[in-house]
């Protein structure tokens, strides 16, 4: 009877101590994924906003998740409510990425 249960007392302890460990290391992924989107973060200003084709043209500096240099370029966004946020003229920090083949802005921050 004893041994059952130091047994089923171990079996706890194994199962706490592993759910313990996995959330320590799902909290050091997503930790790791933060300082990684704000590493891709880049710094532009908008020059046009296209509601009707749900678009913005933004003149940006290096975009180094996409290995691009500064320019000014046409991007679609994630969401469209992106779109009402900003107006031409402001400065912004966003994440562009390639979404389906298409240059799109996935995260906007007005400055």
């Amino acid at each position: 009877m004893k041994n059952g249960l130091a047994s089923m007392a171990m079996g706890c302890m194994v199962m706490i101590s592993a759910s313990a460990y996995a959330a320590g290391e799902a909290s050091e992924v997503q930790a790791s994924a933060n300082v990684n989107a704000q590493a891709a973060l880049s710094h532009g200003e908008v020059r046009k906003v296209d509601v009707a084709a749900g678009k913005l043209t933004i003149k940006h500096g290096p975009l180094e998740n996409l290995g691009m240099d500064a320019m000014t370029m046409v991007f679609k966004v994630k969401d469209p409510a992106m779109l009402s946020q900003v107006e031409p003229g402001d400065t912004i920090d966003f994440v562009a990425d390639e979404v389906a083949g298409a240059l799109t802005v996935v995260k906007l921050e007005k400055r």
